[in-house]
């Protein structure tokens, strides 16, 4: 959580600063990744669609994009990308599906880490968080700068890489025949059980637990959302 400020810095590793402004805030995302990441935006419903919903981001390279006044939604990184024959757009991890870069109001498909914003809400407030919730793909970090107000400005997110280090049962493996983990699925994603979804029976705080894959990324990223 974040008060009004005039200006904050988001970090994905990707790495989003991102300056907030009480009028308009702006998400500088850059990718301090070894290899390319395709950033994925998606705004929450009610709110402004922004210039871009997705874009290509080489090493070292940022994007600034201006966000409205009260904007919510999502941010991801989406990772291994490429066209087919048919000049059909699509990623190995986080794809939305559109069939192009640009995402179009498509999110992302997990496991995918997320970045989650809600710009000037209760009590005019900027609201933050990392998401892993829906699995892992990319390490993440949001960074503020120049808070005002007295909010807990704070640097937060995951700045681990929890590919190599996912258990087999999540991990997602790259379809070039190499073996290696390009993302870790949440226990909910990999075996659709309710004590892992916290839907049915544990669809409430007190009968939904930490399991031990839940407590895998906790462990990892503990100021990181890690089940529902």
């Amino acid at each position: 959580m974040a008060s009004i400020s005039s200006s904050l810095l988001v970090s994905l590793f990707l790495f989003f600063p991102f300056i907030s402004g009480v009028n308009s805030s702006t998400f500088t995302i850059l990718n301090q990744c070894d290899y390319t990441v395709w950033p994925g935006v998606l705004s929450g419903a009610g709110t402004s669609q922004l210039s871009t919903t997705g874009f290509v981001l080489e090493k070292g390279q940022s994007n600034a994009i201006t966000m409205p006044p009260g904007w919510s939604g999502r941010i991801w990184g989406r990772t291994y990308c490429s066209q087919d024959a048919t000049g059909r757009f699509s990623c190995a991890t986080a794809d939305c599906g559109s069939g192009i870069v640009e995402c179009n109001g498509a999110g992302a498909t997990p496991p995918a880490t997320l970045a989650e914003f809600t710009l000037n809400g209760a009590s005019g407030l900027d609201f933050y968080d990392v998401s892993l919730v829906d699995g892992y793909n990319v390490p993440m970090l949001i960074t503020p700068q120049d808070g005002t107000g007295g909010g807990n400005c704070t640097t937060i997110g995951c700045a681990t890489d929890l590919n190599n280090e996912c258990p087999a049962e999540l991990r997602v493996v790259a379809s070039d025949g190499g073996g290696r983990s390009v993302a870790c699925k949440s226990a909910c994603e990999a075996f659709g059980e309710a004590q892992y979804c916290c839907s049915g029976e544990y669809g409430n705080p007190n009968t939904c637990r930490p399991s031990s894959y839940s407590q895998f990324f906790k462990s990892a990223c503990p100021q990181a959302y890690s089940y529902a």
